[in-house]
């Protein structure tokens, strides 16, 4: 069992930026890829990156030049780091790891961003 961790969400204006952090129970994760999701009110969660285990990253169009995915295997971490934030990035984002070979999904419980107009 891999328990996820999210922290960094919070209110930001418009054009400001938040960091976001992941925190997973086990160094497995170092091995696998790894995601941030984010739903909005009324929205389905929908993917907003991902990083495999060697750093190769993934975005969204919607945040493509905004934000930025990295980890650091040795803490088992990874982050969001978000730029130029807009009103329609608010949402719950999600941290996710999928185990390539159990095909177990995990996620965490979410953290809360906000940007005010």
């Amino acid at each position: 069992q891999v328990q996820l961790v999210e922290s960094g969400g919070g209110l930001v204006q418009t054009g400001g930026s938040l960091r976001l952090s992941c925190a997973a129970s086990s160094p497995i994760v170092s091995f696998h890829p790894m995601g941030w999701y984010r739903q909005a009110p009324g929205k389905q969660r929908e993917l907003v990156a991902t990083i495999t285990s060697g750093s190769v990253t993934n975005y969204a169009d919607s945040v493509k030049g905004r934000f930025t995915v990295s980890r650091d295997n040795a803490k088992n971490m990874v982050y969001l780091q978000m730029n130029s934030l807009k009103p329609e990035d608010t949402a719950i984002y999600y941290c996710n790891f999928k185990n390539m070979f159990s095909k177990a999904d995990y996620w965490g419980q979410g953290t809360q961003v906000t940007v005010s107009a």
